[in-house]
């Protein structure tokens, strides 16, 4: 996939990816120093290419290119790697986009999960709609470059990963929108969920939702309380709430050293 901007070109270099070849423009040659230390060493194994800036600006998805572009290969990632729990961690977190269709979303939820610890991502379309790419140049600019660091499973069934995750004894834990949270029998806050077990958080689309057969075939379900009468949060927002509160737990977990 093509990467464009000096920020995500670095994190490409620094993910560890396979990198096939870097682009400059006359005017991305200012950048040049700042990625010396993976372009200039003949190690590295691909080729810099150099062109002027509108041959460069034909190419750019970005409206003001900065004349730095590479070519990457994204890491292959096989189920049983969402399985694994990574050193420093204290048990696999795995979040589930399940119908996110909004590459924006996708990627700030990316981030996010990333910034928090979780250990690996899958994508899956539900019967109601698909996932965007977590490599399409939108979500991968949302994420910040964090989809090149964070093992992830593109395109996965849903049925097929749910059935895997109860058979790897990894709990489900459903984020759904409900006004009365805690009168209803199932459904958990933030902090009543044991995020320091292995838990895969799933994620719906923007507007529906996970389908209602997903939420109750799930572990659990989760609502976040709010103080006013709003009916739901964004999903990347809704996201980074619940991941902070995982991140709090397992932090003080693996601190105490159980």
């Amino acid at each position: 996939m093509g990467v464009e901007g000096v920020r995500l070109v670095e994190e490409a270099l620094r993910s560890g990816c396979r990198i096939e070849a870097v682009l400059l423009s006359e005017t991305g040659e200012r950048h040049r120093e700042r990625l010396a230390p993976w372009i200039d060493k003949p190690e590295m194994g691909f080729p810099v290419f150099r062109t002027t800036d509108r041959l460069f600006e034909g190419i750019a998805d970005t409206e003001h290119p900065q004349g730095v572009a590479l070519l990457v290969e994204p890491r292959k990632v096989e189920l049983d790697d969402l399985f694994e729990t990574p050193r420093g961690a204290c048990s696999p977190l795995v979040v589930v986009l399940a119908g996110v269709q909004d590459p924006g979303n996708v990627g700030t939820i990316l981030r996010t999960a990333t910034a928090f610890g979780a250990t690996a991502g899958v994508t899956s379309a539900t019967g109601q709609s698909g996932t965007a790419s977590p490599f399409s140049p939108k979500a991968l600019r949302a994420s910040a470059g964090a989809a090149l660091h964070l093992p992830i499973v593109a395109g996965m069934p849903l049925g097929i990963l749910l059935t895997q995750l109860k058979l790897k004894g990894i709990h489900t834990v459903a984020s759904c929108v409900h006004e009365e949270g805690k009168e209803v029998k199932g459904v958990m806050l933030p902090w009543e969920v044991d995020w320091c077990q292995p838990v895969a958080l799933l994620v719906g689309n923007e507007g529906a939702g996970l389908p209602e057969e997903v939420v109750h075939a799930a572990d659990a379900r989760i609502h976040i309380p709010m103080a006013t009468e709003i009916e739901s949060l964004n999903a990347a927002a809704a996201a980074a709430v619940l991941f902070y509160e995982a991140f709090r737990q397992r932090k003080r977990k693996v601190a105490s050293g159980e």
